[in-house]
């Protein structure tokens, strides 16, 4: 005997609605429109923008030199970086011993924070010379006249292949710390092509005098 099977009509209707949503694609997403206020980087679009600040570098000459790096970290610099405003080379080995003598950029100036920013100074005990020298960025390509300035800075600018020999121009003392010295003489003569011939100098410390 065959049995009937009775399909109702709500049935019917569930099964064709099922196969024409399995038949459907899902609606596609669409990106939202960049809002033609807001610039091109910035947070809104979605991609990470710049973060670039600027501000006002601070009056820092006069200070002691730990002070004035504070300071400047403050106003928001921290490239901070400085050099001895002598030209004798010395490094600012404990900054409260040392007071600044000039600034880059100057006071005033509007800057990028992320900018360097370098201190001259010399000791507390020292004066600020009128004029600065400029240390050489790269080496000298014919002798320079180093008379008086710091066997240090002598040695900074030469090559860094170049025999160099010192002697104490007074008496036979060794010469250890060459900021502390001050050339007398110089050999070969200034202007002399430096094309590998040694060089000899004859040097007393900065508070005494050349014979």
């Amino acid at each position: 005997m065959m049995r009937t099977h009775h399909v109702t009509a709500a049935t019917l209707a569930a099964v064709a609605t099922l196969a024409l949503t399995a038949c459907d694609p899902p609606p596609a997403t669409t990106d939202p429109k960049p809002d033609p206020s807001q610039p091109a980087g910035s947070a809104a679009s979605g991609k990470p923008g710049s973060s670039a600040k600027t501000a006002v570098v601070p009056n820092l000459v006069g200070m002691g030199l730990q002070a004035a790096q504070d300071a400047a970290q403050a106003a928001g610099f921290f490239a901070l970086t400085s050099h001895d405003s002598l030209g004798r080379g010395r490094e600012q080995i404990l900054d409260r011993g040392w007071k600044v003598c000039s600034q880059t950029p100057g006071p005033g100036s509007s800057v990028d924070t992320s900018a360097k920013v370098d201190l001259g100074a010399v000791k507390l005990e020292e004066e600020c010379p009128a004029k600065e020298e400029a240390s050489p960025s790269v080496p000298a390509a014919t002798m320079p006249n180093f008379i008086g300035k710091s066997m240090k800075a002598a040695r900074q600018a030469l090559p860094g292949n170049a025999s160099i020999t010192v002697k104490d121009a007074l008496q036979q003392r060794m010469v250890l710390q060459e900021s502390n010295w001050r050339v007398c003489t110089q050999s070969p003569p200034t202007g002399t092509p430096l094309d590998g011939k040694p060089a000899t100098f004859h040097v007393v410390k900065f508070e005494e005098t050349c014979p």
